[in-house]
């Protein structure tokens, strides 16, 4: 697996992480030892970036996380993040971002995760109700006292980045982006490489609509989060059915799989881009990894513009409630 450096930090990451929420929470129950066994065939194959929060699972995630490297922590780099708050049977609470939470949240996190220090630690979301600036000084804190060593943001805006990495340096923002989810294309990440600020894509194959597993909805597990999100819905869902067959048709004549082309789509568009495709299967982790190989020409890169222009997605990428807590 081919590896970058990461931001300013000087540490060498492999260009796909690998996302564990879905092990835990949201999409069809998995299994905790076969998750285990994922993330440590992440590490044979190089991928050493894991990526985990609290509100996943309600904490089990970091859990599962903490115990899968707990003989291997010196191999990995280790993200996770605070701010989205839930309670003790999953209830979602809303958002925080106060100083005394920050030190409360990563604490947790350290336990659950039963590590020294955290890698990188993002705020999940950003709180409106309190300045970016007192909760990254929180955070600093965090970094002054030897738990966390790099500091990230999750969905931030332009502004609100640099607001934030005036008062510490922010070395990745995490928000959603793929070939259905290219809002980061302009402002933002031309804020984020005038910064030097790595720029990590979560859901990079379209919560797995991309790979053209899912033809109806009835693929789906009746518990599956996805069928409450708006692109997943019945008129959305057949409508966005046609960006999988283009996306199928052209990794056939590319000659590899619908995920490997978006996802070296993806990597094509920088180096300081660092995809973190979720699985729970080994042979999707597999598949994954081999998007390394995979590379586009110029003129295959403006065929898959005019085909799957920005704005080709049908339905938000959350349900309104959600789409507050995203700062624009």
């Amino acid at each position: 697996m081919e590896s970058r450096k990461f931001s300013f930090t000087g540490i060498a990451v492999s260009r796909l992480g690998l996302g564990c929420m879905g092990m835990s929470d949201f999409y069809a129950p998995g299994d905790p030892a076969e998750s285990i066994a994922v993330i440590h065939r992440a590490l044979e194959l190089g991928i050493n970036f894991l990526d985990t929060a609290d509100m996943y699972g309600v904490g089990r995630n970091e859990e599962l996380v903490g115990q899968a490297i707990r003989d291997r922590r010196n191999q990995v780099f280790l993200a996770t993040k605070f701010g989205n708050v839930r309670a003790a049977n999953g209830d979602y609470l809303g958002v925080s971002g106060r100083p005394e939470y920050v030190r409360q949240a990563c604490d947790a996190s350290l336990k659950r995760l039963g590590v020294e220090v955290i890698d990188l630690y993002y705020q999940h979301r950003v709180d409106p109700a309190t300045p970016i600036e007192e909760t990254v000084a929180a955070m600093a804190e965090l970094v002054a006292a030897g738990k966390v060593r790099f500091l990230g943001l999750s969905e931030a805006a332009p502004a609100t980045i640099r607001r934030a990495h005036a008062v510490h340096p922010i070395a990745a923002l995490q928000t959603e982006y793929s070939l259905w989810s290219r809002e980061p294309e302009g402002e933002l990440l031309a804020t984020t490489r005038q910064l030097g600020i790595a720029f990590v894509p979560y859901s990079p194959l379209g919560r797995g609509f991309l790979t053209g597993r899912f033809r109806t909805l009835a693929d789906l597990d009746p518990a599956d989060w996805r069928r409450h999100n708006p692109r997943f819905t019945e008129e959305n869902f057949r409508q966005n059915l046609a960006l999988a067959d283009h996306i199928q048709q052209l990794a056939a004549n590319k000659g590899c799989t619908p995920a490997q082309l978006a996802l070296g789509w993806l990597l094509a568009q920088g180096q300081d881009i660092f995809p973190i495709p979720g699985t729970k299967k080994i042979k999707y982790l597999e598949d994954n990894a081999g998007a390394v190989a995979v590379t586009l020409t110029a003129e295959e890169l403006a065929e898959i513009d005019r085909i799957l222009p920005a704005g080709s997605a049908s339905g938000n990428r959350y349900p309104d409630q959600a789409m507050r807590y995203v700062n624009g």
